[in-house]
């Protein structure tokens, strides 16, 4: 589901009763962000979950167990890994506004956003290793930069659940915001954001996560570059 509020596009899960990932739905959502990148009216995009209780519980185990069984499922199990390169490195910030459970590769969807803010009822678990496998959508690798490499080693190795408080003290959100309302103070949070001006919103972006992935010096100079880029 697509909803538009100024220049924050909000991108909604709604599959109940519990909002499980199929591939079918990963596809629709990376077609979705390719749609959105190119819309110069949007500034921010959000995802969030439209089911009470839950922002994406985990995959869908029928498409899993498929896969297992050497059975096309419906949907490119490969349009996860394609949806969280997108949400990483598209040029808007992408925001997972996690209103309940995010689990497995709810968690994953969330770590591959730019800023990922919670409700006061949600709760984060890589809980992979405790079903005999090990996250397979990014959890192993973006978790421990976002948080640390201990840190997610005790979370993911003990498939423990971590929940809003816990998750704002660990770097994994940005902020706890109430669940009454949760989107509008979400939208209210990221507006300052939304309000900057589009090229140098995108700019500061982009030096400032692919920089992370070099050398200093290399880093340095990329800002030097879209800073000269911003300002012509």
């Amino acid at each position: 589901k697509l909803e538009r509020r100024g220049s924050i596009a909000l991108l909604a899960f709604e599959r109940p009763p519990i909002n499980m990932l199929s591939f079918v739905a990963v596809g629709e959502l990376y077609r979705a962000l390719c749609a959105l990148e190119g819309d110069p009216q949007v500034s921010v995009i959000v995802l969030t979950g439209r089911v009470p209780g839950y922002f994406v519980a985990h995959i869908d185990l029928d498409d899993v167990g498929r896969l297992a069984r050497r059975e096309p499922p419906e949907g490119d199990p490969d349009d996860f890994g394609r949806a969280t390169a997108k949400l990483e490195s598209m040029r808007q910030p992408t925001v997972a506004a996690v209103n309940g459970q995010a689990w497995g590769a709810g968690c994953e969807l969330a770590l591959a956003c730019t800023f990922r803010l919670a409700s006061q009822s949600a709760h984060f678990r890589l809980h992979e290793v405790s079903k005999g496998a090990i996250p397979g959508g990014g959890g192993t690798q973006r978790l421990p930069r976002l948080i640390g490499h201990a840190r997610a080693g005790a979370m993911i190795l003990a498939s423990r659940l971590v929940r809003a408080e816990e998750a704002q003290s660990l770097g994994l959100a940005e902020a706890v915001l109430p669940d009454a309302g949760f989107l509008q103070h979400a939208c209210e949070w990221l507006a300052p954001i939304a309000a900057q001006p589009p090229h140098a919103l995108f700019a500061a972006k982009r030096a400032i996560l692919e920089g992370l992935r070099l050398p200093l010096e290399q880093g340095l100079a990329l800002e030097q570059r879209l800073f000269a880029e911003a300002v012509s």
